[in-house]
Parts: C-alpha cells; sequence; structure tokens
C-alpha cells in the first residue's frame, strides 16, 4: 500500500518543518493529490492518523484537494481538463493522449501532483528582553 509511504513521508516532511520553524504543534496540513495520481485520499488519512500518534503532529487535521487533471498541446495551444470518469483504469495506466485539434501528443500540466499546499503550526511566544 504506497498510501502508509506516502503518509509517512508526509509526516517526516512534516515533523522537519516543525523542527526547522520551532513550533511545538502542527494544527492543519493542506495535501493536494492530482486525481491521476494512483492514491487514495482515505487511505492517506487513515495512514496519517496512525503514524502522527505520539508526535507534535497529534490532533492536526490533514485537508485533502484533490487537483483537476490538465492537458495542453504545445503545437497548437489547445488546454483543456482531463475528465475521468470513476470507473477509468487510469489509476493503471494513462491513456493515449492526443490533442483533438491537431493529432499531437498532449502533456499533463497538473493532476498528477502529490504536494504539502499548505501548513498551519503554532509557534511559541518569544519572550520579551526589558532593557535598563
Amino acid at each position: 500500500m504506497h498510501e502508509f509511504t506516502i503518509a509517512s513521508l508526509l509526516v517526516d516532511s512534516l515533523l522537519d518543518l516543525a523542527k526547522k520553524q520551532g513550533s511545538n504543534r502542527v494544527l492543519d496540513v493542506h495535501l493536494r493529490i492530482g486525481k491521476l495520481r494512483a492514491l487514495s485520499a482515505e487511505q492517506v488519512k487513515f495512514s496519517y492518523g496512525i503514524l502522527i500518534r505520539g508526535t507534535i503532529l497529534e490532533g492536526s487535521r490533514l485537508i485533502i484537494e484533490e487537483a483537476m487533471a490538465n492537458v495542453h498541446c504545445s503545437k497548437c495551444g489547445y488546454d483543456s481538463k482531463l475528465e475521468a470518469d470513476e470507473n477509468s483504469p487510469y489509476h493503471f495506466a494513462l491513456p493515449s493522449l492526443v490533442c483533438p485539434r491537431c493529432g499531437e501528443n498532449l502533456s499533463i500540466i497538473g493532476g498528477d501532483e502529490c504536494t504539502i499546499s499548505k501548513v498551519k503550526m503554532a509557534l511559541p511566544v518569544k519572550q520579551r528582553t526589558k532593557s535598563a
């Protein structure tokens, strides 16, 4: 199950970020997963919930946003969303992506990502020093 591996990498990255920022608590994590990325959002959330136990991430909310698949033709400039129905075999292989205008191959320009888009964390209040 590669969702567990992704969640593990996510947790490691967040712990490193929190350490660098001097945070002792992460509140919200926004993760953007493309429709073409073969990941189950529910399995990522489940794995995340297990992995954060006993860490400064415990109690944080994992908010997953689904990113639409977008394609572009470099020859004629065609841009479009790639609509995939829920029963499509895209989880195993992408279809041949051919431009409906000119017949050239289309490039995927979105929808295959898995990125942290935003993190909300508690930062310690810096103590003020009094000058004499």
